[in-house]
């Protein structure tokens, strides 16, 4: 016959074992979300890596138009001020993502008001220096669309059962998609802009 402190002890090692299962499975959704987390921030490195590389064409674009543009200093200067924003230490994924499409707008208003230039339009350095930006603009683009992916495969995670209650628990976030869009489509903005707090998706 079976006793109650046999009972007792099965009862205990069921629950013991359920909250075992329990434990493993909560760890294993843990260490997902963490891999997809970092797996998005390192997909982020290989664009910043690309914006980078376009940021540092801009000294010489800025020298090789200035002495042409008179009357779009303004936006010369502009642009130079995004670059140092983007490009600062302190600068969040955010921040550079925010950077980044305003920056795309004046760089848009640039090459638009070179056509008004054609001597500057047909020289050497500025056409080379049009086509490394345009290389690095493909090179962005396929660096954001792999960044996006996996912050897609991140957000997922976040939002649908049953990671999402380890991520409600843990206080993961959902991470911020880069989209750019179109330059015909951006109205020029201020640097001030930036320290607006984006619109929520």
């Amino acid at each position: 016959m079976i006793s109650m402190v046999d009972l007792t002890l099965a009862a205990a090692a069921v629950a013991a074992a359920a909250a075992l299962v329990l434990l493993l499975f909560a760890a294993f959704l843990y260490n997902t979300l963490v891999s997809l987390r970092n797996q998005a921030r390192n997909s982020f490195s290989g664009v910043d890596v690309m914006l980078k590389r376009r940021y540092d064409l801009i000294p010489n674009l800025v020298a090789a138009v200035k002495g042409y543009m008179e009357h779009e200093r303004g936006v010369l200067t502009e642009i130079t001020e995004i670059r140092s924003k983007a490009m600062s230490p302190d600068a969040s994924a955010a921040d550079k993502i925010k950077a980044d499409g305003i920056f795309t707008s004046l760089l848009h208003s640039i090459m638009v008001s070179v056509e008004n230039y054609p001597q500057l339009k047909a020289s050497d350095n500025f056409m080379n220096l049009q086509a490394a930006l345009a290389d690095a603009e493909e090179q962005i683009s396929a660096a954001r669309r792999a960044y996006n992916a996996a912050v897609l495969d991140y957000n997922n995670a976040v939002e649908m059962l049953p990671t999402s209650i380890v991520a409600g628990l843990l206080n993961f976030r959902r991470m911020e998609f880069f989209e750019t869009a179109p330059p015909e489509r951006l109205a020029p903005k201020s640097p001030e802009s930036l320290n607006k707090a984006p619109a929520e998706r």
